[in-house]
């Protein structure tokens, strides 16, 4: 029997194939880089391989717990006695910490919220995620999958909102809901560092496959050497970074991409390309297989298959 993440993969496959084939993608026989870990390379692995292209996964950045356990215990403490009117949630690493904090208490995830704690999040990937593990979301934007898209679709009104977030997340979320009426307390929830975390500090707790994990085997995975040596040799025909922390990361080990592209996944991370001399060749619109994958044939759809 196909389990549900292979279908929702062969969906996906199918629908960029189109009928017989009769609009190629010209991702057929690309080598594509996807500078995440294994297990959330995966879905986009899956994806690249069903259309014929040859995924490869570089590591770049990974999480580690927060330093300040005591500040995050006291937001949760706050949260599950009704102090705050919203929880917002920006990213499914996110999750991963407020599952870990939960089962440090011996209760899941939706017993850290009171009754009437609202849920947000920035994206469809959270959105799936949380909703797996029984929290309802209330607000996601339909639009922009980011940080920008939550704020345009807040409703401006006051309201107490928690806000759990990376040590080096941009501030832009904090102040767009301030300045719709919001009284937001932010609380480092993990540190970003380089791949890979310490072992005492790296997060355990693992969000549900069947969302983040979905489909295919893990594509081959290459340390920075490995990756220098195939940019150098111009094998690499694409370079899909996630995140602004993943775009530095990238040029702090690669001096030159060679005839990469460099496809970024939203804008913050095109910007912060921008800002270090690397030319972005598209920027996927939405966080997701689908949305990358278009972002991809945007640049290649016309070039013909490599030889």
């Amino acid at each position: 029997m196909q389990r549900p993440e292979q279908a929702n993969a062969g969906q996906a496959i199918a629908r960029h194939a189109g009928a017989g084939q009769a609009k190629p993608t010209g991702l057929a026989g690309r080598r594509i880089l996807i500078t995440r870990s294994a297990d959330r390379a995966r879905p986009l692995a899956a994806l690249l391989s069903g259309l014929g292209a040859e995924p490869l996964v570089l590591p770049l950045i990974d999480f580690e717990k927060a330093q300040d356990q005591a500040a995050i215990g006291a937001g949760l403490d706050r949260l599950s006695a009704g102090g705050f009117d919203w929880l917002v949630i920006s990213s499914v690493t996110t999750v991963r910490v407020l599952v870990e904090k939960a089962a440090e208490r011996g209760v899941s995830l939706p017993d850290l919220l009171s009754a009437g704690t609202k849920v947000a999040t920035i994206g469809t990937s959270s959105r799936r995620v949380l909703e797996t593990l029984g929290l309802a979301v209330d607000l996601v934007p339909s639009g922009a999958q980011s940080a920008e898209g939550l704020v345009e679709v807040w409703e401006a009104a006051p309201s107490r909102v928690f806000l759990p977030q990376a040590d080096i997340a941009a501030p832009g979320l904090r102040k767009g809901l301030a300045a719709k009426g919001a009284d937001v307390t932010t609380v480092v929830a993990y540190h970003t560092v380089d791949y890979p975390a310490r072992e005492e500090f790296r997060l355990r707790a693992e969000v549900p496959a069947a969302v983040v994990n979905s489909g295919g085997d893990t594509p081959p995975v290459l340390d920075p050497a490995e990756a220098r040596k195939a940019f150098d040799a111009g094998t690499v025909d694409a370079v899909v970074a996630a995140s602004p922390s993943a775009a530095r990361r990238l040029a702090a080990i690669l001096p030159t991409l060679g005839r990469s592209r460099f496809i970024a996944i939203g804008g913050p991370t095109a910007a912060e390309a921008s800002r270090l001399g690397i030319t972005v060749a598209a920027t996927a619109q939405e966080p997701t297989p689908d949305g990358i994958v278009a972002a991809l044939e945007s640049v290649f759809a016309n070039e013909g298959n490599p030889q």
